[in-house]
C-alpha cells in the first residue's frame, strides 16, 4: 500500500512539474515572438510593462480575463463552450509521454509515439466545433479548412517517422532517444526530418500554413466569434502544440536529452556527476527545444502565406510521395544492413 501511495505521489509530482514547464513556456514564447518579430521588422517590441517588457504577457492575460465573455445568440452554446477545451486539452495531453530527461517523464509506454499522434490529431475537432457552433460563415470556412489541412498533412507526418521507428525498433519515446546514443537520426533520416518539420507547421496552423485563420480572407477564421478566456484557450492551444511539436522533433531526430556532439562531453567533464546525471539532460533537451521554438517564430515572420490550392498540392503531390520514398529507402537500408 505504501508503494502504491508513493507511486501516486511521484506521478502527481511529475505531472505538476511537466505542466509547469509547458504552461510557463507559453507566456515566455509570446514575449519572444513579439521581440523577434519586432527586430525582424526593425522596431522595438514590448518595452514598458516590466523590465524589457517581460510582464507584457501577464498584462495580456489580465486583459483577456477581464473582457466580457460574449456568446452569439444563434450559436450552439454547448459545442461553442466545449470547442476551446477540445483544442487545448489534447495539445496538453501529449506531454504525458514526452521525456524531458531520463528521469523526468510522467510515464513511458511502449506505444508512446502512437499515443502522441492519436491524441494530437484530436485537436482538430475543437477547431471544427468552433467553426460550426459559432453560426458564422467565416468561422465555418476556417473550421472546414482546418479539417482538410489536418487530413492532408496527418498522413505524411505519420509516414515521415516510420524510418525512425525502423531504425530504433521501438515505439517508446525513451528507447527512441536511447537508440541515438551513437548517431542522431537527423543524419540517416534527414529527408524524414524535413517532411516532419513541414507537416508540423501545417498541423500547428503556423505560418505559412495558417489558412484556417487567415485574417485577410476569414477575419480570424474559426475563432472569430470568441472572446475572453475562450479565445485565450485557443491561443494557448497553438503555443502548446508548437512546444509539443518542437519536443517531438528533438526526440525523434536530435537525440532528445543526449548532449550536443563534441561540445557536450567537454562541458560535462568539468561538472559534478550528480549534475551531469540529473540536470544536464534536462538542460540539453530544453536548449534544443528552444532552438526549434525560435525557428517556428522566425519562419512565421519570414515567409508569406501559401494559397489554399498550393497548401493542398504540397501535402498530396509533394510530401506524401516523398514520405513513401523515405519509408522505402529506410526499409531497404535496414534489410541490407547499411544502417
Amino acid at each position: 500500500m505504501e508503494n502504491v501511495s508513493l507511486f501516486i505521489l511521484l506521478s502527481l509530482l511529475k505531472i505538476v512539474v511537466v505542466l509547469a514547464i509547458a504552461l510557463t513556456a507559453v507566456p515566455v514564447m509570446v514575449w519572444v515572438e513579439r521581440k523577434v518579430s519586432a527586430r525582424i521588422q526593425n522596431r522595438h517590441g514590448p518595452l514598458y510593462v516590466g523590465p524589457f517588457g517581460l510582464m507584457q504577457p501577464l498584462a495580456d492575460v489580465a486583459k483577456l480575463l477581464l473582457k466580457e465573455d460574449i456568446i452569439p445568440t444563434e450559436a450552439d452554446q454547448v459545442l461553442y463552450v466545449l470547442a476551446p477545451l477540445m483544442a487545448f486539452v489534447p495539445a496538453l495531453l501529449t506531454f504525458a509521454v514526452i521525456p524531458f530527461g531520463p528521469y523526468l517523464q510522467i510515464t513511458d509506454i511502449n506505444i508512446g509515439i502512437v499515443y502522441v499522434l492519436a491524441v494530437s490529431s484530436l485537436g482538430v475537432y475543437g477547431l471544427v466545433m468552433a467553426g460550426w457552433s459559432s453560426n458564422n460563415k467565416y468561422a465555418l470556412l476556417g473550421g472546414l479548412r482546418s479539417a482538410a489541412q489536418m487530413i492532408s498533412y496527418e498522413i505524411p507526418l505519420g509516414l515521415s517517422i516510420i524510418g525512425v521507428l525502423i531504425y530504433s525498433r521501438s515505439l517508446s519515446m525513451v528507447k527512441i532517444v536511447e537508440s541515438q546514443a551513437d548517431l542522431w537520426f537527423i543524419v540517416p533520416q534527414f529527408l524524414g526530418f524535413v517532411l516532419f518539420l513541414v507537416a508540423a507547421f501545417a498541423e500547428t496552423n503556423r505560418l505559412p500554413f495558417d489558412l484556417p485563420e487567415a485574417e485577410q480572407e476569414l477575419i480570424a477564421g474559426y475563432h472569430v466569434e470568441y472572446s475572453s478566456l475562450k479565445f485565450a484557450l485557443f491561443f494557448l492551444a497553438e503555443y502548446v502544440a508548437m512546444l509539443s511539436a518542437s519536443c517531438l522533433i528533438v526526440i525523434l531526430f536530435f537525440g532528445g536529452w543526449l548532449p550536443l556532439p563534441f561540445i557536450g562531453p567537454v562541458i560535462e567533464g568539468f561538472l559534478p556527476e550528480i549534475v551531469v546525471l540529473y540536470l544536464m539532460p534536462l538542460l540539453w533537451f530544453l536548449i534544443k527545444v528552444a532552438f526549434f521554438m525560435f525557428f517556428f517564430v522566425w519562419v512565421r515572420w519570414t515567409f508569406p502565406r501559401l494559397r489554399y490550392d498550393q497548401l493542398m498540392s504540397l501535402g498530396w503531390k509533394v510530401l506524401l510521395p516523398l514520405a513513401l520514398l523515405n519509408v522505402f529507402i529506410s526499409a531497404t537500408f535496414r534489410m541490407t544492413g547499411l544502417f
